[in-house]
């Protein structure tokens, strides 16, 4: 060790809590006061009431929550990894396309999905209408398919939409695994078939458990989708509790018991990604090459890799396009939804500026001061992205609410004016959710960038001169930009698209699109939300390019 490096080592011990370990504290506190805020709720007395929610509600919602994780986990791995193994292990016609058009669905919410079937495959629909037509029927009395509203239609709405986070995970395994593993395989005996069970499934289970983690606690954030197709779970219970029972102290403790499905997803997620370890050759290795397919083979994977985009994305989009053509034909463009668009925008705009800043000071300082904790505030500020919106909601609205009546009391009492409900009313409290929510998004991608900027950098811009700041604004700030970039717009397009905490904590006359499209699909007038629906999509594709794109560059 050099004498400079080991009086930068001493100075470093000695400082006191700088403004980067206070400023990476603070916001875990941030982070952690929901969670803490709906622990102490849910200590509250509701007298009888909990003993009626732990007869009569829990048992079915704790019931209906585990079938639809089974079922849409069973469906999303089998599709996703069904799919990641076509695109990367055979080479056909139109396999370009596939490659990154399997990555759609994530532009279409769990909700707009489900709605949009819901009127599709009604009875009155136009599928069971072209059924019937076929059949020569006349009327639904006559033929009629099953209820799309029940658990296998919300499992099929789930699975086709959420396949992408495992598809994902589980191509970049695929992608990377080396062409040796294959050979030794074939001269063992394996045939090509074969090899798949064998060697790439055992291979990639790590990344399929990370994978359908993350579908999976998709799944419990959702309230839209599940009230569309009448499943009643821990989430919608939640929300039922709270807003049409008035009963804040019972959501409180049926948010509680969801955070135990919410942990064991972070668990096994976690210990997953530990046993992510495999021994790999010294030389540099190969990509699997992929088996060239003409002919009828070609064709049926073709179709095969198809299938999942005409279901989770083709489908619904055809349909919001058809019927935001028929509305904007009779009743033109809504001066609602143009509100509705303004203020979708304007909040996730301002929320996703706020995270970018607070994503970027967490990972920047765990880098300039490693031994202060700020690591581990880092980390600890991410945990909000693992608790769903109906949960964090609850939790923000107390303190929230609190302040408020406090700065009220305050300002009545010493400047004899009223403020209000100043966060609440201003929607700074939604503002809240979406930044603790969906702060791990700018965190992961900032630490990302990071991780590639060697600490010789740092080294050179201190003996030039350069303290902290200015190696923020000459160094890491314009290396990390494409980084900032990628998750400035995910944040984004996923604030747009969060529908519990935006359904809980909005202002008083305050609709964004995503409230809007659900008041008027349970209201049953589906064509009114088709182009709110439309718009959240086609915003939502762009983040998807650029998945599509990231992935192409590291194929290349």
């Amino acid at each position: 060790m050099t004498v400079s490096a080991f009086s930068s080592q001493a100075r470093q011990r000695s400082l006191p809590i700088t403004i980067w370990t206070a400023t990476a504290l603070a916001v875990a506190a941030f982070v952690l006061l929901p969670v803490a805020t709906i622990a102490l709720i849910s200590l509250a007395d509701t007298g009888t009431l909990w003993s009626h929610v732990v007869a009569h509600v829990l048992p079915q919602a704790v019931w209906n929550t585990v079938v639809l994780l089974l079922g849409t986990g069973v469906l999303a791995i089998s599709i996703g990894t069904g799919a990641a193994w076509l695109v990367t292990a055979y080479d056909f016609r139109g396999r370009g396309f596939v490659e990154w058009a399997l990555l759609l669905p994530l532009a279409v919410p769990t909700y707009i999905m489900a709605y949009a079937y819901l009127d599709v495959l009604s009875p009155l629909g136009p599928f069971q209408g072209a059924i019937r037509w076929l059949l020569g029927y006349s009327s639904p009395r006559e033929f009629r398919l099953p209820d799309i509203r029940s658990m296998w239609g919300a499992i099929l709405v789930f699975g086709f939409v959420l396949y992408p986070y495992v598809y994902l995970t589980v191509r970049a395994m695929f992608l990377t695994q080396a062409a040796n593993y294959v050979e030794v395989s074939r001269t063992l005996g394996v045939s090509r078939n074969l090899v798949f069970w064998r060697v790439a499934l055992p291979l990639a289970r790590p990344a399929i458990a990370v994978g359908a983690a993350l579908a999976l606690m998709e799944v419990l954030n959702d309230v839209g989708a599940v009230q569309f197709l009448g499943v009643r779970t821990l989430t919608a219970s939640v929300y039922t509790t709270w807003i049409v029972r008035a009963d804040l102290a019972g959501a409180a403790q049926i948010a509680m018991s969801m955070l135990v499905f919410v942990t064991a997803l972070v668990l096994f997620e976690r210990v997953a990604r530990r046993n992510q370890r495999y021994a790999s050759s010294a030389q540099r290795s190969r990509s699997m090459p992929p088996e060239q397919l003409r002919g009828p083979k070609a064709l049926l994977v073709f179709a095969l890799s198809l299938f999942p985009i005409l279901v989770g994305f083709l489908g619904p989009a055809i349909y919001l396009i058809v019927a935001a053509v028929h509305r904007l034909e009779f009743a033109g463009f809504s001066p609602a939804l143009l509100r509705a668009a303004i203020n979708t925008v304007s909040a996730s705009a301002l929320a996703t500026v706020i995270i970018l800043i607070l994503g970027f000071l967490l990972p920047y300082a765990a880098r300039m001061r490693p031994g202060q904790g700020t690591p581990i505030a880092a980390r600890v500020a991410t945990l909000g992205y693992a608790v769903p919106g109906t949960v964090l909601a609850i939790g923000i609205l107390i303190p929230v609410a609190a302040f408020d009546r406090t700065l009220d009391a305050w300002l009545r009492a010493n400047l004899g004016w009223s403020s209000g409900l100043l966060l609440l009313g201003s929607g700074a409290a939604l503002i809240y959710a979406y930044t603790a929510r969906f702060l791990a998004i700018a965190v992961g991608g900032v630490e990302a960038g990071l991780s590639r900027l060697p600490l010789s950098f740092d080294h050179a811009a201190r003996t030039l001169g350069q303290g902290p700041g200015g190696m923020l604004r000459h160094v890491h700030l314009p290396l990390t930009r494409p980084a900032l970039t990628a998750a400035g717009l995910l944040v984004f397009v996923d604030c747009m698209k969060e529908l519990p905490a935006t359904l809980l904590l909005r202002p008083l006359n305050f609709e964004s699109l995503s409230t809007l499209l659900y008041g008027e699909a349970a209201r049953g007038t589906y064509e009114d939300a088709a182009i709110a629906a439309l718009m959240i999509v086609a915003i939502g594709i762009l983040p998807v390019i650029l998945l599509a794109r990231s992935g192409s560059a590291a194929r290349r």
